[in-house]
């Protein structure tokens, strides 16, 4: 689905960006009024968090 493995993605500024996003908006979303939408949101920045400061492996995929 999302290659989370791809060089562009190893600054750790930038995986710490994109998951406190996905976080953010995901709390901003249920407290506006949309948890259906916050969920989606939540669930994806916990999974993006999990495989970028968990999983995360720099050298799977050096090109």
């Amino acid at each position: 689905m999302f290659d989370l493995d791809d060089p562009r993605y190893r600054p750790l500024w930038l995986r710490v960006a994109l998951t406190a996003v996905c976080l953010l908006w995901g709390a901003v979303e249920v407290f506006t009024g949309s948890p259906g939408w916050g969920m989606g949101f939540l669930a994806l920045g916990l999974w993006v968090g999990w495989r970028f400061f968990i999983t995360y492996d720099p050298e799977r995929r050096d090109r």
